[in-house]
């Protein structure tokens, strides 16, 4: 019988841990070529998209991810993605993994291989969202970097306390409920934008030197939570996937005018083929754009 694993099965079993080093894995793979990972792919369904990712490891398996783009209440149904894992010699089906929890954990781990690579002395972390993606950057941080202060905004005070809490209960953190964006970024060596804000939602002033900015939510000409000038101060700008970064529509806020040519590789940071941060003053930003495949590194992981 085909393995199937659930959300509650990739929350006990998957680990901060585990899924940073599976993740480093995956993005040092992609870089070396072993790993295939094109742009996702998207079918148009009247109101909405059906997407895929999808990528393979060459000698050990491949395989994809689905989701859609329907417009639905805010009660979280119908938020089911499937994750579905072939071996790559045999082309026997593997298993699925059924649910949100495992792509969400991913871009986290993600997101915690980047600020492991280009922010080394980091202890302070500015946290801007308090949805799921918000909690999963927090997550993977804290297993990369001993975090002596932690600083969380969101719109809804109700929300950023429940963060707070949470965070003390599971991940053993003290974290500040702020009073605004500029409270929880101000001195901060670690920023993450976690959002669904189609405007900036930092002015880049506010950034003290050396500061590493994570962005997992919009990031489009015309749609960002990021302003262009973050990236215009930015000595280094990195990406999970350039391929994916270049297939926006409309286009990447990085993806367009001088910044096109200055966006490098992750994976290329990661294995030393690529420049990291210059200095402890040199300000760096990661954008997450979802490297294909990686979905099915971590399902396969899990099903081992």
């Amino acid at each position: 019988m085909v393995p199937i694993l659930t959300d509650t099965d990739v929350a006990s079993r998957l680990s901060a841990d585990r899924a940073v080093a599976t993740m480093r894995d995956a993005v040092l793979a992609a870089h070396r070529g072993e790993l295939v990972a094109p742009a996702r792919t998207a079918v148009d369904l009247g109101d909405g998209r059906l997407l895929y990712t999808s990528g393979r490891w060459r000698g050990r398996w491949y395989g994809f991810r689905a989701y859609d783009t329907f417009d639905r209440d805010s009660s979280g149904a119908g938020d089911d993605q499937l994750t579905v894992v072939y071996d790559d010699a045999t082309g026997r089906l593997a298993g699925l993994v059924v649910g949100a929890e495992l792509g969400r954990r991913r871009t986290g781990a993600l997101g915690g291989v980047a600020v492991d690579a280009v922010a080394p002395n980091a202890t302070t972390l500015g946290l801007i969202g308090t949805g799921q993606q918000a909690w999963t950057q927090l997550w993977a941080v804290a297993a990369v970097r001993r975090l002596e202060s932690v600083r969380v905004y969101g719109r809804d005070e109700g929300r950023r306390r429940a963060f707070a809490d949470r965070a003390s209960d599971e991940l053993g953190l003290s974290v500040t409920v702020a009073a605004s964006a500029r409270e929880a970024v101000d001195g901060a060596r670690i920023v993450v934008l976690a959002t669904n804000s189609p405007e900036p939602v930092v002015d880049a002033r506010w950034l003290p030197p050396g500061c590493h900015v994570t962005t997992v939510g919009p990031k489009q000409v015309g749609r960002s939570e990021l302003a262009a000038d973050l990236l215009d101060g930015a000595g280094l700008i990195v990406t999970d996937s350039p391929a994916q970064l270049a297939g926006y529509d409309p286009p990447a806020l990085a993806g367009v005018g001088p910044h096109a040519d200055r966006v490098v590789g992750l994976g290329a940071v990661v294995a030393g083929d690529a420049p990291g941060r210059a200095d402890d003053t040199e300000r760096t930003v990661y954008l997450s754009v979802g490297l294909a495949g990686t979905e099915v590194v971590l399902a396969a992981s899990l099903l081992a």
